[in-house]
């Protein structure tokens, strides 16, 4: 019963910490964005606009949750929280400090990878089952372009792989102690920020949500909490 707790105890701190993470990401991200383009960016809710994300988040999540009439509701309503099972899943072998995690898995590398490929069937399955040509064009798009960049993330990891002689990401981390392996495998490094940045379908490679060709992609027909857990997945 104890190891139980404290199982829970330390998942529930994990998930927290990713997201309060992920909040300060967004933050970062949009006051550069803002000094770049000689604007003020996030500042009125909180110190420094801190707590913005906050706001922007439970304004979204309480919004009106519809479900379009011409639409498939079982899979509209399960595509979303599919795609954020899986980006949790993701960080559940991700070793945060020396036993500091929640599984230590032989197959990290894999097991990451393979919840990543997963996130192209919730995106399919928003855009077929919404009955709307911008979602379906947008999902196409969303699902080629994750399969293909996949790929080369997946090739970029196999040098790290090599070098380290395991799928472990612990071991991987262990093994970085006299220096970091973004010199040596410095081309496999740029090839996986690439793939990345292609991955979360961000600038310049936001084909799947063009907002000027298919207005918001595969989520068109989205809103409220469904809408809220495309944009964190």
């Amino acid at each position: 019963m104890k190891f139980e707790v404290g199982s829970a105890l330390s998942i529930g701190a994990i998930l927290f910490t990713v997201i309060v993470v992920a909040a300060m990401l967004i933050w970062v991200e949009r006051r550069l964005l803002g000094l770049w383009q000689e604007r003020l960016g996030p500042n009125r809710v909180g110190p420094f606009g801190l707590l913005q994300v906050v706001a922007d988040m439970i304004k979204i999540f309480t919004k009106e949750d519809w479900v379009p009439p011409f639409a498939d509701r079982f899979s509209f309503l399960l595509a979303p929280p599919i795609i954020m099972v899986v980006i949790l899943l993701s960080f559940s072998v991700i070793p945060f400090a020396p036993g500091v995690g929640v599984i230590d898995s032989d197959i990290g590398v894999l097991f990451v990878l393979a919840m990543a490929s997963l996130g192209a069937y919730s995106v399919m399955l928003g855009g077929l089952s919404s009955n709307n040509k911008y979602a379906l064009l947008g999902s196409l798009r969303a699902a080629a372009q994750m399969v293909s960049y996949e790929v080369f993330m997946g090739i970029s990891l196999l040098g790290v792989v090599a070098l380290t002689g395991t799928f472990n990401l612990r071991e991987i981390v262990l093994s970085q102690a006299d220096g970091w392996y973004i010199l040596p495998q410095c081309v496999g490094f740029l090839i996986f920020v690439i793939a990345g940045v292609a991955e979360s379908h961000r600038l310049p490679f936001d084909i799947p949500e063009a907002e000027q060709e298919i207005v918001a992609g595969y989520h068109t027909e989205y809103s409220g909490m469904k809408f809220g857990m495309f944009v964190v997945g």
